[in-house]
This record gives C-alpha cells, structure tokens and sequence, in this order.
C-alpha cells in the first residue's frame, strides 16, 4: 500500500556552555565540519562543501547502507547577523529538503538550532516516513555530541596555550586520517597530506616505496603524524607478512631522516607515528599492558618493535617523538565493527572463540583526538596506548553490540573460523589474542574519554 507524503518539519536545539555563537559558526566555516558531523552508519561525505558556507557552495554525500544514495547540498544563504546559514538538496532522494542552522549567545555560552523541513518523492511506502523522521532525530544527537566533543577539545587546547600549527599527515584519506584532518582543520590547524600522486593545494607528493621525499617541503611543517601501511586484516602469508613489516619500517625512517635533516635550523617539530597493541604479543592472558613492557612475541610484535625502532633517527636529533599503540576501533565506516555489523543485525552474530579474550577498544573519536592531543601538546613523548579505560572480554563484547542492536547473540564463531580467513598464525594474532591495554599514561597526557564505556561508544557510533 503506498500514501502520499507529506511535508514534515522537525527542530533540535542544544546549548553549549563557554563558546560563543560566533566561534560555532566558526568552526561550521572550516574544512572537515562536515566529515565530523556525519555518522558513518547513516552515510559519507563524497566531497565539499567546494566553497565553506559561502552560497552556492556545494556538498556531495551519499545516503544509506552499502554504496548510499547520491545527494548535493547547496548553501542557499549564510548570515553573520543572527549568525546562521541554510542549504537545500539539489538533488538527491528527497523531494525537498531544507537544513536551516542558527547560532545565538545565551550567557556564558551558546544555542545551536537544527530546523530540517523536508518531503519523500511518492508514491512512498506507508512508515517511511516515520521510518527517515527517526534517522533524523538520531542525526540530530549525533550531531549535537561531536560538536560539544570537538568543541569541548578546542578550547581545551586554546586554554593550554596551543595556536595554530601546520600539520602534515600521511594515509589521510584512510579511516583514522580522514577523521583526524577533519578534527584539525575544523579546528582552524593547516593541514597538508603526504601524497603518493600528483599533490593538489598545499599537499606533499613522496614516493615511501621508492623512499623518495624531498626534505625541504616539512621545513614549515611543526607535526607529522604518520598512518600509512598496509592493512593487517588478511590471511598471513609470507609475502603479506613481508608487505605489513615494509610498509612500516620503510616509510618512517623516510620521515624520521627527513625531520632529523631539519633538525639544526631550531624549529620544533614532532613526529606521532601509528603503532599498534601488537606490540605486546600473544600470551598477556588478563596481564594488564602498561607501556613500559619490552614487546611481546609474535610477528606483530617484531613488527611494532622494528615499526618503532625505524623513528630512532629523528628521536636521536631531538625531535620530539610520540608512538600510538592502537586498540580495536569501534567505527561503522571500518574495521572490526563494520566486518561484524551484518551479521549481528542479521541476528547470526556472537563472540569468537571461548569469548574469555580481552579485547581493549576504542571508538574513532576518542582515538583522532588523542593523536592530536599527542601532536599540539609539547613535551608528550614516547609510546601511549589508544584504548578505552574500560575493556572488555569478547563474551561481553558481543552481549553489548547485540543489546545496542537489540539482536540475539547466541551463535558462538568456532576458532577455526578466523582461521580459514586469516590462517592459523592471523588468527592467533589478531581475532583471538587476549590484550588488556591500560589507559593510564593517555589520561595523564589529558585525554578525556568521549566514550569511556563500550555501550556509549557504540550506540553513538551506530545513532542508538
């Protein structure tokens, strides 16, 4: 049976405390606002906006599960007096749409005001409609929560004294880069990516497999946070394994030379570098894993050591170097989440193996903002962990997804089938090892945990 749609109108108002309406309007302004408010589970940016919030600046998304639905938005008007602006579909799977944004002071803060007027195409089937006006309203708490965060993170860093630096990042278009860039240029930082291609803007083309960079274009550069290397996440053969320890090793002594050569002119400069929990081996059982343990046994181990071992040139020169040894992230864009997302809302999901394993996680957020805590922060140095204060064995894992996506999850995934994805060695390794992280020295650095829980994490990563 099919109905007529109707215009539906819905509004969402929050208030922030210390910020004012027109550094919201600000941060709305900047490079990667977009990419920050836009939940994974309900779609992506393609690209834009082409021209901030000027009008008829463009931005190009897409909507829905899988592949998503293609969408551009067009800022139809933009006002500093109230402060606020709107943009409307071009085209898309809307039969109208209208997002009007409002920005007031209030005191010792300021009101953030969503106002979406929109309209299905018909004939539509009966509870769409009903169906995208919750989409909506999840939309809206998604929103509201990364702005309090990223602001909340801002300021943070104002206070402390930190002004804007110039950034450069590699593997910036991957699941932690993207959001990361986003998360800096938001907060008026200058970011510049290393690129394997012909780079466009202020980016910086380097070669890491031919190890080829010219030093020179990090001469205004104060941060390189490095991420590029070759997924894990597949079976372990030997020219995989090889492949996995190349692309680390490799690339950051490139980088970590290119900082050392610098080094002389007096410009103070970081390198954040990516490492991973590997670092601690198999076999920790409930060990919980501080950061001074020397690295475990197993090949990610050797990896992580060799990994970090390769930034010894710039540490050497006295560049300050900060290595990230990071968890299980909790994304729906990625990862581990999103390898298991259908199944559980299949109701076929369950834990691995025996389920006694930790698994120490943490959700994207709270991993992007400590890679730029750990680069705006002078003085931070050596390894930290990025894993929630709070982790969980995998029994307790798979009861908490289920219960955020109100599915059964009473199919137990035996060992061996890991393995048939992984083989023997990747399983061992990665699906079924046991790691309890502690979160202690990323505290003490000044992380704030978004998402100290897992519950928390992933009902706002999946807008539950």
């Amino acid at each position: 049976m099919t109905t007529h749609a109707r215009e539906r109108r819905q509004t969402h108002q929050v208030r922030f405390a210390d910020t004012t309406a027109a550094e919201v309007y600000a941060w709305h302004a900047r490079p990667g606002a977009v990419d920050r408010l836009t939940p994974a589970v309900l779609g992506s940016v393609a690209a834009g906006p082409s021209d901030g919030l000027a009008v008829g600046s463009r931005t190009r998304l897409r909507v829905g599960p899988g592949p998503g639905l293609p969408w551009t938005a067009v800022h139809t008007s933009n006002t500093t007096d109230p402060y606020g602006f709107v943009d409307e579909q071009q085209s898309g799977p809307f039969a109208s749409w209208r997002h009007e944004h409002t920005f007031a002071d209030v005191d010792g803060g300021a009101t953030v005001r969503d106002e979406v007027t929109w309209s299905l195409p018909v004939p539509t089937p009966r509870g769409v409609d009903d169906r995208v006006a919750a989409m909506i309203e999840q939309m809206f708490g998604y929103r509201s929560r990364q702005l309090e965060g990223d602001l909340g993170f801002h300021t943070r860093m104002a206070l402390a004294g930190v002004t804007p630096r110039t950034i450069a990042v590699t593997g910036s278009s991957g699941l932690v880069g993207r959001q990361l860039c986003a998360l800096l240029s938001s907060g008026g930082h200058t970011v510049r990516r290393l690129v394997r291609h012909e780079p466009t803007g202020d980016g910086i083309a380097w070669d890491p497999s031919g190890g080829r960079l010219d030093h020179d274009q990090l001469r205004d550069v104060d941060v390189v946070v490095h991420l590029a290397g070759e997924p894990i996440g597949q079976r372990f053969t030997a020219a995989h394994k090889d492949e996995v320890l190349r692309s680390r090793t490799g690339p950051t002594r490139l980088l970590a030379e290119a900082l050392a050569s610098l080094a002389s002119d007096g410009r103070q400069r970081a390198l954040v570098s990516a490492s991973a929990m590997g670092w601690y081996g198999t076999g920790a059982g409930d060990t919980v894993l501080t950061e001074d343990l020397p690295a475990g046994q197993g090949f990610l181990a050797e990896v992580c050591r060799q990994w970090e071992a390769a930034a010894d040139p710039a540490r050497a020169a006295g560049v300050r170097t900060v290595h990230v040894r990071t968890g299980i992230v909790q994304s729906a864009a990625g990862g581990q989440l999103a390898l298991q997302l259908p199944l559980f809302r299949a109701g076929l999901g369950g834990p691995l193996g025996n389920g006694r394993q930790w698994m120490s996680w943490i959700s994207l957020d709270d991993l992007v903002e400590l890679y730029a805590l750990a680069a705006l922060t002078p003085g931070l140095a050596g390894p930290v962990n990025a894993a929630a204060p709070e982790p969980v064995r995998g029994d307790d894992y798979a009861a908490i997804l289920a219960r955020v996506l109100r599915r059964p999850h009473a199919l137990r995934v035996p060992s061996f089938g890991p393995a048939l994805l992984l083989g023997q060695e990747g399983a061992e390794e990665l699906a079924l090892v046991s790691q309890r992280l502690s979160s202690d020295r990323a505290i003490s650095w000044g992380q704030r945990f978004r998402h100290p829980t897992l519950e928390v994490a992933l009902r706002h990563e999946l807008c539950r």
